[in-house]
């Protein structure tokens, strides 16, 4: 005789308190896990629905997978992000953490987030254009020290340090309107008054990434 096979049954779908975009699942009477509104309406989970052990566990990774896109979609909205951020943010969230446990007092470990559960997630971020290495070296060489100035050169090393390829930080360099003279007029003009020594106050604006060559033409304008 065929073994029967394990059945689970939704009993009941409620708003959650803390976040009215999420519904609570109850497995045969009791909390399971929750979902995402549009998740139930996509999946189209009902109460009184029977499950299989697999369907279930689908769920319960549907429901992992909400609470990770939410959480990332806040990461990347909050201002844009590389693709190599995102991918550093989501790694930390397959990492174990350890928490207090409130009723014991003890410190417990809970998993991180399933390998395949961040990659969906990267993978529907950047279909929807939340993750675009070009916009994002755009927005950070046309925004970044924008007011008190910064060289190409550091722009460059701040770009490749976010994992931005040298292909796309030559060519956002390359169409941008910012250039060194003009980044420099910025520095020498908020910082000429901490250096009363010439010299000293050249070598600060090269450890800038500044050339002299440029640093002496930026300063010959000033003293016009």
């Amino acid at each position: 005789m065929a073994q029967q096979q394990e059945r689970y049954t939704v009993t009941a779908l409620s708003p959650q308190v803390r976040d009215s975009d999420r519904v609570n699942v109850y497995i045969d009477g009791k909390y399971d896990f929750s979902l995402d509104i549009s998740q139930v309406v996509d999946l189209g989970i009902k109460a009184g629905q029977v499950l299989s052990k697999e369907e279930l566990a689908n769920l319960k990774q549907e429901s992992e997978f909400g609470k990770v896109y939410a959480r990332a979609l806040e990461y990347v909205l909050m201002r844009p992000r590389s693709s190599s951020e995102v991918r550093d943010y989501l790694y930390r969230k397959t990492l174990a953490r350890k928490y207090k446990n409130r009723k014991t007092g003890k410190l417990a470990e809970k998993p991180g987030v399933a390998k395949t559960v961040t990659e969906r997630v990267f993978a529907k971020l950047q279909a929807r254009g939340y993750i675009d290495d070009q916009k994002f070296a755009n927005w950070w060489v046309e925004n970044r020290h924008q007011i008190k100035g910064v060289s190409m050169r550091k722009l460059r090393s701040e770009l490749a340090a976010k994992g931005i390829a040298q292909t796309i930080i030559d060519s956002v360099i390359a169409d941008s309107s910012r250039n060194d003279l003009g980044e420099l007029a910025k520095v020498i003009a908020k910082k000429r008054q901490r250096y009363s020594d010439e010299q000293k106050f050249m070598q600060y604006l090269a450890r800038q990434g500044f050339s002299f060559d440029d640093i002496k033409t930026a300063l010959r304008r000033e003293d016009r």
